[in-house]
C-alpha cells in the first residue's frame, strides 16, 4: 500500500507564449545529469496553415531544473528534419546508455495521421547541447520505445509499444547485440538491408516478445517511463487506458510493472489497481481532457518521482515511496489489517425477532476499559434497530443484551414504504463529547431518501442502561438529499464541530456549532470523491469516527467499484482543515475475502462504522455480507507510515 502526492507546484511546466512551438508542453521525461534534472518534453506548436489540413507539429523541448519542479532555459532539442518524422516528434523517452543519451520518440511521417505513418525515431546526444545522430527505428506501426539503462545478459534491451493504431497492440521487449541493430535507416558504411533484417525477424515472432499486460482486448497499454533499476527488479511505470478500442469513455491511468532483473520477459508482479487517475483540474481540463500520461521516472533515495503529461497540455510530477510501491507490487503489504481468526463475533439470533435476520455494521466506543459495540440489527421485515454487546479484550463478546437499546421513534424512520422494505435506524456512529454520547445514524422510512439523524444520551445513563433516556432524534440533513455515513468530530475551535457525511457519492464535511440541529446541515464541502477507473469509482463514504493522531485525522473509508465489491481505503486529513488531504491510499487496504464477507444478504460487502484505538492497536468492527459482525485489527503506527512515509515528509520542494 502506498500514497501518491502530486507536487504542490504542479503544473511544473506549462505552455509559453514566447515560443510558437509551445502551444502545449506535455509528456515529459526527466533524467539526471551533473546534479540537474533535464526535462525532455513534447512541445505542440500552433497549427500550420500551410498544411492541408492545418496541423499542429510536435517537437521535443529541453529544460533544466535544480530540484525537478521549476524548469528554465527552454529550447527546442529535436525537430522534424527527415521524411520519416517530417510531421512531428512526440513523447520522448531518454536513457543514458554506455555514455550517450538516447531519446526515442514517436515519429510522424504522414498527415492526416494514420498507422503507416506512426513509427519510432531516435535522437542521440552526448550532452543535450545538440543532436549528433538521428535514426528511424521501426519498420511497422509503433510508438513509445525506451532503452533499459544497462545491458542484460550482454544484450541491449528495449521496451516498445507495437501496433498501437492497428490492433492487436503489443507491449513488447526487443533485445539486440548493439544499439545500432535497432536502426532501420542506413548508415554510411552499412546497407539498408542489414538494418531492416533485425525488425523483420523480430516481428515474425512478435507474440513471443510480448508481455501479457492488458486485462481486456478493448484496453490499451503503452510503454511509459524508461525502466528504473531497483533491488527487486526492473520497475516500469506505464500508461493503462481502459476502453481505448471500444468507443466507450476512455479512462487514462498510471500503473507499474516489475520485471525480473536478468530476464525482462518474466513478470514478477504488477499493481492491481491504478497508481493515479485524472483528479486535478490541470488533468481534467486541457487540449484533451481527463488524461494523465507517464513518460518519466526518477529515484531520489527512497522516493520515486513520476513525471507525466496532464490533459495533453502541461507537465506535472507526483511522488511516492519506492519501497512501499515495490512491496505492494509483490503483495507484501496487503495484510496490514488482520481479521480475528474466530470471526464472526456476532451473528443473528433466531429467538430475538428484532435481530433474527442480520447483525452487522457497528459503532464502537471504549468507556472505563470496556468496549461497547452498538450494532445494527434487522428483523425479518427489514426493520433496523440498534443492539448492544460488550467486550473487555475487543474480540470476545462477554455480554449481549437481549433487547435493542435504540429503536425507531420518529416518523422519519417509521416504515412508510413496502411492509417488508428497509426502514429504521441504520449504521450508527458514536462519539463522546464531555459527559455526553452523541450518536449519528441513517434514518430511513423506505420512501424518502436516506437522511442523517442525531441523538444523545449522558454517559451515566448509558452505563446504567437507562436507554429510555436517549433524546428524541433530530434530522441533521435535508429531506430531498441522499445523505448518510455521518459523524461529529470536535474541531480545534471551542464550540465548533466538523460534521462528516456522504452526499450521494462523495465524502463531505460541514462546520456546525449546534448539535441540536435546529438548523440542518445544508452544504457539501467535498473532501474526497470517487476516483474513476479505480476500486472506488462508484461511491465512497467514511467508516467510523475519524481518529485524532499527532499526524492528523485518520479516516478509514469504504469505496465501491464497478464490480459492486466494497473495499476500504485510508486517508490522513489536516486536523484544522479536513478538506486538505495529507495522504490517501492509492490501493484498497481491505476487501472481501472470507466466506462471511463474500456471502450473505448482500455479497462481497465489508462495511465498518466503528473503530476503537487501544495503544497502537486499532480495533475495527465491520459487517460482512450485510449479515454478521466481525472484528479486525491494524497498527496505528503502520497505517501512519503508509499514509505519511518519511521519504515524502522529509522532502520540501524549493519555491
Amino acid at each position: 500500500m502506498f500514497v501518491v502526492r502530486r507536487s504542490q507546484h504542479n503544473p511544473i511546466l506549462s505552455p509559453t507564449l514566447e515560443h510558437a512551438w509551445e502551444m502545449a508542453s506535455t509528456n515529459p521525461c526527466a533524467i539526471l545529469k551533473d546534479g540537474k534534472v533535464h526535462l525532455l518534453y513534447r512541445a505542440i506548436g500552433r497549427p500550420d496553415p500551410m498544411l492541408s489540413p492545418p496541423t499542429a507539429i510536435s517537437t521535443i523541448g529541453h529544460a533544466t531544473s535544480e530540484h525537478g519542479v521549476h524548469f528554465e532555459n527552454r529550447k527546442q532539442f529535436v525537430a522534424p528534419s527527415e521524411e520519416w518524422d517530417k510531421y512531428g516528434c512526440e513523447d520522448p523517452r531518454t536513457t543514458l546508455f554506455e555514455g550517450k543519451y538516447y531519446t526515442f520518440y514517436t515519429a510522424i511521417s504522414q498527415i492526416p495521421f494514420r498507422a503507416s505513418g506512426i513509427k519510432i525515431g531516435c535522437a542521440v546526444s552526448d550532452d543535450f547541447e545538440r543532436v549528433v545522430e538521428k535514426h528511424a527505428v521501426t519498420t511497422f506501426n509503433s510508438k513509445a520505445m525506451t532503452l533499459f539503462p544497462e545491458r542484460i545478459n550482454g544484450k541491449v534491451v528495449a521496451a516498445l509499444t507495437a501496433h498501437p493504431d492497428e490492433p492487436p497492440q503489443k507491449f513488447a521487449i526487443a533485445e539486440a547485440d548493439r544499439v545500432e541493430d535497432f536502426w532501420c535507416a542506413p548508415l554510411a558504411a552499412t546497407p539498408l538491408t542489414e538494418r531492416t533484417d533485425f525488425w523483420d525477424e523480430w516481428h515474425k515472432n512478435i507474440d513471443a516478445h510480448s508481455l501479457p499486460i492488458t486485462r481486456s482486448g478493448d484496453d490499451f497499454v503503452e510503454v511509459g517511463a524508461p525502466p528504473v533499476k531497483t533491488k527487486d527488479g526492473w520497475l516500469l511505470i506505464y500508461s493503462y487506458i481502459k476502453n481505448y478500442f471500444r468507443g466507450a469513455e476512455r479512462t487514462f491511468s498510471v500503473e507499474a510493472l516489475l520485471l525480473d532483473m536478468s530476464d525482462p520477459m518474466k513478470i514478477i508482479g504488477r499493481t492491481k489497481w491504478p497508481i493515479m487517475v485524472p483528479e486535478e483540474p490541470y488533468e481534467l481540463f486541457g487540449m484533451v481532457s481527463n488524461v494523465i500520461f507517464p513518460t518519466g521516472a526518477l529515484v531520489r533515495d527512497n522516493r520515486l518521482d513520476i513525471y507525466y503529461g496532464a490533459a495533453d497540455t502541461v507537465c506535472a510530477r507526483a511522488s511516492l515511496s519506492l519501497p512501499q510501491l515495490l512491496a505492494s507490487i509483490q503483495e507484501e503489504t496487503r495484510s496490514v489489517i488482520t481479521r480475528y481468526e474466530k470471526n464472526p463475533i456476532i451473528t443473528p439470533e433466531p429467538s430475538h425477532s428484532w435481530e433474527s435476520r442480520s447483525t452487522m455494521n457497528a459503532a464502537a466506543i471504549e468507556i472505563d476499559s470496556s468496549i461497547y459495540i452498538l450494532y445494527r440489527a434487522m428483523s425479518e421485515d427489514n426493520t433496523s434497530t440498534i443492539g448492544l454487546a460488550i467486550s473487555d479484550n475487543g474480540f470476545i463478546v462477554k455480554e449481549r443484551l437481549p433487547n435493542p437499546i435504540y429503536e425507531p421513534r420518529a416518523d422519519f424512520e417509521q416504515k412508510h414504504g413496502s411492509s417488508t422494505g428497509n426502514s429504521g435506524c441504520e449504521d450508527p456512529r458514536i462519539v463522546r463529547l464531555g459527559d455526553t454520547l452523541y450518536m449519528t445514524y441513517t434514518a430511513y422510512d423506505g420512501a424518502a431518501p436516506p437522511r442523517v439523524a442525531i441523538t444523545s444520551i449522558s454517559v451515566s445513563d448509558f452505563l446504567t442502561r437507562k436507554f429510555d433516556r436517549w433524546k428524541m432524534p433530530a434530522l441533521a440533513t435535508p429531506d430531498n438529499v441522499d445523505d448518510k455515513d455521518a459523524c461529529v468530530v470536535p474541531s480545534s475551535k471551542s464550540g465548533e464541530y466538523f460534521f462528516f457525511h456522504r452526499v450521494n457519492r462523495r465524502i463531505c464535511v460541514d462546520i456546525i456549532d449546534d448539535l441540536s440541529m435546529k438548523k440542518r446541515v445544508n452544504r457539501c464541502i467535498e473532501i474526497m470523491g470517487p476516483r474513476h477507473g479505480t476500486w472506488e469509482e462508484e461511491k465512497i463514504g467514511i467508516n467510523g469516527v475519524p481518529i485524532k493522531t499527532k499526524a492528523g485525522l485518520l479516516v478509514f473509508y469504504h469505496g465501491i467499484a464497478s464490480d459492486h465489491h466494497y473495499r476500504w481505503g485510508a486517508a490522513l486529513l489536516d486536523p484544522n482543515n479536513p478538506n486538505i488531504i495529507l495522504g490517501r491510499t492509492a490501493e484498497p487496504i481491505f476487501e472481501p475475502e472470507e466466506r462471511y464477507e463474500i456471502e450473505g444478504e448482500v455479497k462481497n460487502v465489508v462495511f465498518s462504522n466503528g473503530e476503537v484505538l487501544r495503544g497502537d492497536t486499532i480495533f475495527i468492527y465491520y459487517g460482512g455480507g450485510d449479515k454478521v459482525l466481525n472484528v479486525a485489527t491494524c497498527s496505528l503506527k503502520r497505517i501512519l507510515e503508509i499514509l505519511s512515509p518519511a521519504c515524502l515528509d522529509g522532502h520540501h520542494e524549493a519555491h
